[in-house]
């Protein structure tokens, strides 16, 4: 298949760019250092002189040498750059037809060759891959539109996407997921459905951070994922108006526009945005369990309609101190109906017939919502020394109201055997409390970093089950309970980084954190009632990072840490939330957090081509698990436990290549094997080693007529999900095709998802008894239009040589 994706691609692009321009010129020059000696390997960027579109990039050879073949006529901006040496800029490059251009020497000094009045505004790799994070540039992708947080994940490299939406980073899981730097507090449902109805256009970038220093938390096992919105810091007024229609067997719809006024004194931003479609989720599963076998159907339907909102200010008291304010709102209402059919056969009986057949109709209204308030202060004396104080608050609401009839029919579904109705009230809130300081100095040669949080968060959590007799609910005190939980943290940390030499950097931290947390499961039946789970640790997670220049062209680096991944909230809370009677998933109150160990080396090779190979040990590993009740033998459930351990080596690679100057592509491998181990007595043993892969890629072209063209794709191999389901292959193919009018201000887009609808999973798990293969697919293949407007002044007027470069900063590892 991968190879199939790869020939679709490559046929589609010559068939696209075989037309050829008559007018072709050449580019050459050579590059020296202060002493004038040949400087290999330095990396030479040409750019359009008319709207400063990156055109083509090339590498010095060992003499230093450089050239720029079969080029359109016409007038061009050259930047060389090479590490630890100050960038040259030549301007005024005109080619002509025929006659090569020779700009002959071009020497590195202590101060670049500066540009009047000019503006840069380089194009940002699709990818790029550093020492700690991989970061997954999303805007300006054709490929991205009408897409939503959780599908742009999916295409993210290095992250796979399970049939429950959890959230896995080569091969790991516990992934903490962060939006501009703030930790969402979500997991499970709550997390997939914001990931879910936040629309891809709100999206810069995506931030994969395997290696996190000590400055951040040590939540998550896998690192962290940091959604990085859209935001402008350019000088004057400016603003962008966006819609996309989305349709695949239901449509989707979305509208956001954004606003930012900045002087010298003074940011004020603002955004918006609704949302509303349809969509569904199916599911089969076929078991075996207690000499019987169920044959399962889950048939999800669900409507949404949300917005959001985003308004900050930033006030500059001076060069130095900065005063922030900011403020998001999410909001989101929700019809959800699902249909559950389970037949029950019982082995001991030959025929086809089943025994009975359970219909489960349910039906729910959802809605949450979601306010996060920040406070900030930043220092900066512009020499090194800098002090930033955030507090934070947030607040979630989610409320869920679920009708549920069982209905127990004849083999022929034509009898009503039996019912028993249910409903369901599952209100949640959550308040978030932080306070963090961060200080940062130069020290010794170095750089040195302190800081410290406190974190509150404090989780009520109802559920009430009720049983509808004569169509009248009545509470059912068995089932029904109150669970709150309250976490504390304490955190505290110190880092220091310094070059040594040369070649060499250094970075060493520890991050202590002492964790308070209490589980009071209030049952409404005295004999039900359960002492508190209370959690008390302190724990120490060091970190140590070096690299090695080895030569110019050539980079090492080697990392060490140490993370922790606790218990969410809602798995704690042993209580069964089921979607028939027969079909349900409970908590485990008896959680303990897992920790791991992760040691990494990476290889960068011309500055462009990553290599990373890692390896991790976790023990108790929180996982999730498929097994069958105690006391019904018709029912299953899905519940979470730790494993003893798991061990992952995985290895990842990625490569830009340029095969022409209107032909760019990414490749991108990621591998892993898994070994999970774990006895829970009874013969209940996990035993497993899988091996998976992912490719991905994807083609940009410049088409005639000002059309650009994006072909994306992945391959997945087979694997594990949690502890022992293991899934099959899986694939997709999307394409997309822009153009841009009025002077670039007006972005038309259409895109094409998942084309032969290979994106869904399969797969199978046998554990404690119950042997179970199943299915998913959801609404995937989608056709995309979307229009982006933008107006006002988007450039800032000062003379300033970086200009528009902004994009290219970032890749230095700051926000």
């Amino acid at each position: 298949m991968k190879n199939f994706i790869s020939l679709l691609s490559l046929s589609l692009a010559l068939a696209l760019i075989m037309p050829a321009w008559a007018q072709e010129g050449s580019l050459r020059g050579q590059l020296l250092d202060e002493t004038k000696a040949p400087v290999p390997f330095a990396n030479v960027i040409l750019y359009q002189a008319s709207d400063t579109a990156m055109v083509k990039v090339e590498v010095s050879d060992d003499a230093g040498l450089f050239r720029f073949q079969s080029l359109p006529v016409g007038e061009y901006l050259l930047k060389a750059s090479y590490v630890g040496a100050a960038d040259i800029w030549k301007a005024g490059i005109q080619l002509q037809p025929g006659a090569p251009y020779d700009l002959g020497a071009l020497q590195f000094g202590s101060t670049s060759i500066e540009l009047a009045e000019a503006t840069v505004t380089a194009r940002r790799a699709m990818v790029e891959v550093k020492p700690d994070r991989t970061v997954f540039n999303v805007q300006g992708t054709i490929n991205s539109t009408g897409s939503d947080g959780l599908t742009l994940l999916r295409k993210a490299p290095g992250v796979t996407v399970d049939n429950n939406d959890n959230i896995n980073v080569l091969g790991r899981s516990g992934v903490l997921l962060y939006v501009d730097g703030k930790r969402m507090p979500l997991s499970g449902e709550d997390l997939s459905s914001f990931l879910q109805n936040l629309p891809a256009d709100q999206i810069d970038r995506i931030d994969i951070i395997t290696s996190p220093g000590a400055k951040y938390e040590a939540e998550g096992n896998a690192g962290i994922i940091d959604i990085r919105l859209k935001k402008d810091d350019k000088v004057g007024a400016n603003g962008s108006l966006n819609g996309t229609f989305s349709q695949g067997r239901f449509n989707r719809s979305n509208l956001n526009a954004s606003g930012n006024f900045r002087n010298k004194h003074l940011n004020v931003f603002a955004a918006a945005g609704i949302a509303e479609g349809e969509g569904f989720n199916e599911m089969k599963f076929l078991s075996l369990q207690n000499g019987l076998r169920l044959d399962e159907i889950n048939d999800h339907r669900h409507e949404r309609q949300n917005f959001n909102y985003r308004l900050g200010a930033d006030f500059f008291l001076g060069n130095k101190h900065t005063i922030g304010f900011l403020a998001d709102g999410r909001g989101f209402n929700g019809e959800h109906r699902a249909f559950n059919r389970i037949e029950i056969f019982n082995l001991s009986i030959s025929g086809e017939q089943p025994d009975s057949i359970l219909v489960a109709r349910n039906t729910s209204m959802d809605e949450r919502q979601q306010q996060t308030f920040n406070l900030n202060y930043r220092f900066d004396n512009g020499k090194g020394r800098t002090l930033n104080i955030d507090a934070d608050y947030g607040r979630f609401r989610n409320e869920s109201v679920r009708f549920q009839p069982n209905q127990y029919f004849d083999a022929n579904e034509g009898e009503l055997l039996s019912e028993v109705i249910n409903s369901f009230d599952t209100p949640t809130d959550i308040d978030i409390y932080t306070f963090k300081a961060d200080y940062e100095q130069a020290l010794w040669g170095g750089k040195m970093s302190t800081g410290l949080k406190l974190s509150k968060v404090v989780s009520d959590n109802t559920f009430l089950f009720f049983d509808v007799l004569a169509g009248e609910p009545v509470r059912n005190d068995n089932s029904s309970n109150l669970f709150n939980y309250d976490e504390n943290v304490y955190a505290g940390y110190i880092n220091y980084a310094r070059q040594l030499g040369e070649k060499w950097n250094f970075t060493a931290g520890v991050r202590a954190e002492q964790t308070d947390a209490t589980g009071d499961l209030q049952a409404f039946r005295p004999e039900l009632q359960e002492p508190p789970v209370e959690l008390n640790y302190l724990n120490f997670f060091p970190n140590v990072g070096l690299t090695w220049q080895a030569a110019p062209n050539h980079s090492l680096a080697l990392n060490y840490g140490r993370r922790i991944n606790r218990p969410d909230y809602n798995v704690l809370n042993p209580f069964n939330n089921q979607i028939s009677e027969l079909s349900y998933e409970k908590g485990n109150p008896f959680l303990q957090p897992e920790i791991v160990n992760n040691i990494e080396l990476g290889y960068t090779l011309a500055y462009r081509y990553n290599f990373k190979l890692a390896y991790s040990k976790t023990t108790d590993q929180i996982t999730r698990l498929m097994a069958p009740d105690e006391n019904d033998p018709r029912a299953g459930f899905i519940t979470w436990d730790n494993l003893a351990s798991q061990t992952v080596v995985s290895f990842n690679a990625s490569a830009p290549v340029q095969f022409s100057e209107k032909w760019n592509a990414y490749f991108n491998l990621s591998a892993s094997h898994l070994d999970n181990q774990a006895d829970y007595g009874n013969g209940a043993v996990v035993d497993l080693q899988a091996f998976t892969y992912t490719v991905y890629q994807q083609h940009t072209f410049n088409l005639p007529f000002q059309l650009q063209g994006e072909i994306s794709g992945y391959y997945s191999g087979p694997g594990v999900w949690g502890g022992v389901f293991e899934y099959e292959s899986n694939w997709s193919l999307n394409l997309g095709l822009q153009r841009k009018f009025f002077k670039d201000k007006l972005n038309l887009r259409v895109s094409a998802d998942d084309l032969f609808y290979e994106t869904g999973w399969d797969g199978r798990s046998d554990f404690a008894g119950l042997v179970s293969r199943g299915s998913g697919r959801w609404d995937s293949r989608r056709i995309s239009v979307s229009m982006n407007y933008s107006f006002g002044n988007p450039n800032i007027k000062s003379r300033r040589r970086n200009t528009g470069l902004e994009d290219e900063a970032g890749r230095l590892g700051g926000d």
